[in-house]
C-alpha cells in the first residue's frame, strides 16, 4: 500500500471515528451542565435534541458543497466546522453552549451523508467492507466517548467545559491526515450531485429512508430510555450504565461484520429482517422480563440495533450508481431519518407519562419494527434508486 493510499484509508478511519463523540460525549456530563449553566431537565435534554434534529434538517448541504468542492474537500469542511464546534459549545453562556452543540452537529451532518459517497468514490468494489468499517468506527467513538467523559474529568480536573472541548482534538488530527486527500485532484463537475428530484420520485429511495429513519428512532429511543426502564424494574444504576454499555459493544462488532457478509448478496432483504427480528426479540425481553436476564436481551438488542444501522448505511451505498447519486440519496435519507429520529424519545416520553408505565411504549416500539421490517425488506430487493 502506497503512503498516499495509507493516508486515505487512516484519514476516513479517524473522520468516521469523529462523527458520534460530539453527541454521545455530552450525556455522561449532563447533569453537571444543567447545574452549572442553570438549566431544567428539558433544557439540558433540549441540548441532543437541538443537535439530533441539525444532523437532518442540514444533511443537504452536503451534496451543495459536494458539487462546488468536490466531497474530500467537503468532508475536510465537516471536520474543521465541527472542531469550531465543539470548542465554541465549551465557552461560558447557554448561547455558546446551544449554538456550538448546532454548528457541531451540522457539521456531523455534513460528514454522515457524505460518508456513503466517498465509499462510493474511493472504494466502489469494497463498499461493503468499508460501510462495515466506517459504520463499526461510528459506535467505537460513541462508545469511547461515553465511557472515557467522566475519567478525563477527574483524571485532568478540567471539569465538563475542559474536558468537552477536548473532543475538538480529535477532530483536528483527523483533518490534518485527511488534508493530502482534499489538496489532490478533485472528483468534481461531472461527478457533482444528480438532481434530487430524480432520487425522490424514486420509490427505492423512500423505502432505503424509511429504514435509516425507524432504525435510528428506535436506537435514539433505547439510548434514551434504556436504563431508566432498568432501574424502574428494580435494576441498580450501576448495574443499568453496564447494561448500557454493553449492548452498544455489541452493535460495535454487529455494525461491523453483518454490512461485509451482506455486500457478498445482490439482495440483502434476509439480513434486514433478521435485524429486525433481533431487535423485536429485545423490545419483547424488556416488556416482558427486563429484570430476567437483561444481559441476554443487551445481546440481542445490540446484534439487532448494530446490524440495522450498518445495513441502512450499505443500502445507501448500493442502491445508487454513482458518488453523485450516493450522497444525493444519503442527504435524502439520513436528513429524513434523522427528524423523525428526533420524535422517538419524546413520543416515547409522552407515552410513558400518559400510561404510567412502560407497557405501551414498548408495545409502540414493536409496531414501529413492523413498519421498518416492511420498508427494510422492500429496501434489500436489488433495485437502484435512480
Amino acid at each position: 500500500m502506497s503512503l498516499r493510499s495509507a493516508l486515505l484509508v487512516a484519514g476516513f478511519v479517524l473522520a468516521a471515528l469523529n462523527l458520534r463523540p460530539a453527541i454521545a460525549g455530552l450525556s455522561p456530563l449532563l447533569d453537571e451542565i444543567m447545574r452549572d449553566v442553570g438549566l431544567t431537565p428539558a433544557g439540558g435534554g433540549a441540548i441532543t435534541t437541538v443537535m439530533i434534529v441539525c444532523l437532518g434538517v442540514f444533511g443537504p448541504l452536503a451534496p451543495v458543497l459536494a458539487r462546488r468542492i468536490g466531497l474530500d474537500r467537503t468532508l475536510l469542511v465537516g471536520l474543521v466546522v465541527l472542531a469550531i464546534g465543539i470548542t465554541l459549545r465549551a465557552f461560558d453562556g447557554v448561547l455558546a453552549l446551544y449554538g456550538g452543540a448546532a454548528v457541531a452537529a451540522t457539521a456531523i451532518a455534513v460528514m454522515n451523508v457524505s460518508m456513503p459517497g466517498l465509499v462510493k468514490q474511493h472504494f466502489p468494489s469494497r463498499a461493503s467492507l468499508f460501510t462495515g468499517l466506517y459504520s463499526a468506527c461510528a459506535a467505537t467513538g460513541a462508545a469511547t466517548a461515553s465511557a472515557l467523559m467522566i475519567p478525563l474529568e477527574r483524571a485532568t480536573g478540567y471539569g465538563w467545559r475542559g474536558v468537552t472541548a477536548l473532543v475538538a482534538v480529535p477532530a483536528v488530527v483527523a483533518a490534518l491526515v485527511w488534508l493530502p486527500q482534499a489538496l489532490g485532484r478533485q472528483a468534481g463537475g461531472q461527478n457533482g450531485p444528480r438532481p434530487f428530484g430524480m432520487v425522490l420520485r424514486n420509490r427505492v429511495t423512500w423505502y432505503v429512508t424509511g429504514l435509516m429513519g425507524l432504525q435510528s428512532l428506535t436506537f435514539y429511543v433505547i439510548l434514551a430510555w434504556l436504563p431508566t426502564i432498568f432501574l424502574e424494574a428494580g435494576i441498580p444504576a450501576d448495574q443499568a450504565g453496564y447494561l448500557l454499555s454493553m449492548t452498544t459493544l455489541v452493535q460495535v462488532v454487529a455494525t461491523f461484520v453483518v454490512p461485509v457478509l451482506a455486500g457478498r448478496r445482490r439482495a440483502q432483504s434476509g439480513y434486514v429482517a433478521a435485524a429486525v427480528g433481533f431487535t423485536m426479540a429485545g423490545y419483547l425481553g424488556l416488556l416482558l422480563a427486563p429484570a430476567s436476564m437483561p444481559w441476554l436481551w443487551m445481546i440481542v438488542l445490540g446484534v439487532g440495533q448494530g446490524a440495522a444501522f450498518g445495513l441502512a448505511l450499505l443500502l445507501i451505498t448500493l442502491r445508487a450508481p454513482d458518488p453523485a447519486a450516493v450522497t444525493a440519496l444519503s442527504a435524502v435519507a439520513q436528513s429524513v431519518g434523522y427528524v423523525l429520529a428526533a420524535l422517538g424519545p419524546v413520543l416515547f416520553g409522552a407515552l410513558r407519562q400518559a400510561s404510567g408505565g412502560w407497557s405501551v411504549p414498548l408495545l409502540t416500539g414493536l409496531g414501529i419494527l413492523v413498519v421498518q421490517l416492511t420498508v427494510g425488506w422492500l429496501a434489500g430487493r436489488g433495485q437502484h434508486a435512480h
